[in-house]
């Protein structure tokens, strides 16, 4: 995702996202930060005084493409002297002072908790190479403005940080220690958002069921929610298993906005290897939760985080996991194979010891087996009707549109003649065909 903006007392600026729903929202606030400030969005990576790369540290994938995009931009920087590069965000947190050296093309390299002084940094002469990577364990950016995307989710960060410390895990070294913001800034938030004409919402955390605000807990948050007037639809990324309680579940089943849609990381399926990451649960207590869930909202949808080639993962463990996704069945998951984040528990003392060309043969049986799974769950769905958030044309889609239901399966259905209907509306869907990946209908005539 590209944001950007010009102003002739600051300057243009741009950003570019790698990663979660967590940077994407973490973009959103820069934008505010540095527009309050008098920069503005240039037109194009071309046009901009300013370039801010906003970094992802959980995959390897994500860091290397920030950073080959980083050099790939060397070209344009040496064709204008007076363009400066930030890379803020995760990576830039976990490994700047390593990559200065690798990266000369970069001006300023500024953690999760420097958005805040990212203007008063620019300002300054001969920043190059700076790094502002304090962390501060007060930092909620708590009242700050956010310019958001148009569409028809809003995403709002309630807490940030994180204190599981998975032994794989780079963000809790990134992003500092979890701090939740006051209820009523979060309400305020939401507010906001709803009079800016979004219809859902998507409350973010890295671990967000841990959210508190004294003797207010998640649940007790989900059910203050529900009662704002104006909210179509509520959402939340992502809990996690050892957190989510029976009393949220219930939370869930009465608040009439709460979408049918839990993403709900198992990572593995072997209790000696959940035991290895630091999960703080076990394969059995993560199966009656799912399937307490799926008693207490029916028709739920479950999708999940699988992680394959951990280091000390056996034939063994690795079957227990593909046990795990045949007793649970998930709508869809996320799959990747293992590699050692820098500084980390794992990377420091477990040896990666599962061969490259097994941890791809494992992948590829268990993104095999989801596949079909998927397609279970979602030609399930044949022959209902959903209510769907309309959230923009389909590609490519020739008058189709796309957008979600509760459960949050990807549909595209054909409007009825006429109707032009706006991004944000909630429509009935009558589901017709589907694949592995997505849902296939026709609006439904209103009664």
């Amino acid at each position: 995702m590209t944001v950007g903006v010009h102003s002739k007392q600051m300057g243009t600026y741009c950003i570019e996202t790698y990663g979660c729903q967590m940077n994407l929202a973490d973009s959103e606030l820069i934008s505010g930060i540095l527009e309050k400030k008098g920069w503005v969005r240039a037109q194009s990576v071309q046009d901009a005084d300013l370039i801010v790369i906003n970094t992802c540290t959980v995959r390897q994938r994500a860091a290397e493409r920030a950073i080959g995009h980083v050099r790939s931009l060397g070209s344009l920087k040496a064709a204008r002297p007076g363009l400066r590069i930030a890379l803020v965000g995760c990576l830039a947190q976990h490994l700047g002072p390593d990559l200065r050296d690798r990266l000369p093309e970069v001006d300023l390299f500024a953690g999760p908790d420097a958005y805040r002084s990212l203007p008063a940094l620019l300002e300054r002469s001969g920043v190059d190479g700076k790094c502002a990577l304090r962390r501060d364990r007060s930092e909620t950016y708590d009242g700050l403005p956010v310019i958001r995307r148009k569409g028809a989710n809003a995403w709002v960060s309630i807490m940030r940080g994180c204190d599981r410390a998975c032994t794989y895990c780079a963000v809790p070294l990134a992003r500092g220690r979890e701090r939740s913001l006051p209820v009523e800034s979060i309400r305020r938030d939401i507010e906001k958002v709803i009079s800016e004409g979004f219809t859902a919402v998507t409350l973010l955390g890295q671990s967000v069921t841990s959210y508190r605000d004294g003797d207010r807990d998640f649940a007790w948050l989900i059910e203050h929610l529900g009662e704002l007037g104006g909210l179509g639809k509520l959402r939340f990324l992502s809990p996690h298993p050892a957190d989510f309680t029976p009393r949220l579940l219930e939370a869930l089943r009465h608040c009439p906005v709460a979408t049918r849609h839990i993403h709900l990381p198992l990572q593995s399926g072997s209790n000696r290897i959940l035991d290895m990451m630091r999960r703080g649960y076990t394969r059995e207590q993560y199966i009656e939760l799912i399937e307490h869930a799926r008693v207490t909202l029916p028709g739920v949808g479950i999708t999940t985080d699988l992680m394959v080639g951990f280091p000390g993962e056996t034939q063994e463990d690795f079957r227990q996991t593909i046990g795990v996704m045949e007793t649970v069945r998930f709508d869809s998951a996320f799959m990747f194979a293992y590699s050692a984040r820098e500084r980390t528990y794992a990377a420091r003392f477990l040896d990666d010891d599962v061969p490259a060309h097994e941890k791809r043969r494992r992948l590829e049986e268990v993104i095999a087996l989801q596949e079909s799974h998927s397609l279970q769950r979602f030609s399930a769905c044949v022959g209902s009707t959903l209510e769907v958030l309309v959230e923009g044309p389909a590609k490519g889609s020739g008058g189709l549109l796309f957008g979600r239901g509760d459960d949050f399966k990807n549909t595209v259905f054909q409007p009825l003649p006429g109707r032009k209907l706006s991004v944000g509306q909630i429509v009935s869907v009558e589901i017709t065909a589907a694949t592995s990946h997505t849902l296939k209908g026709q609006q439904r005539q209103c009664p």
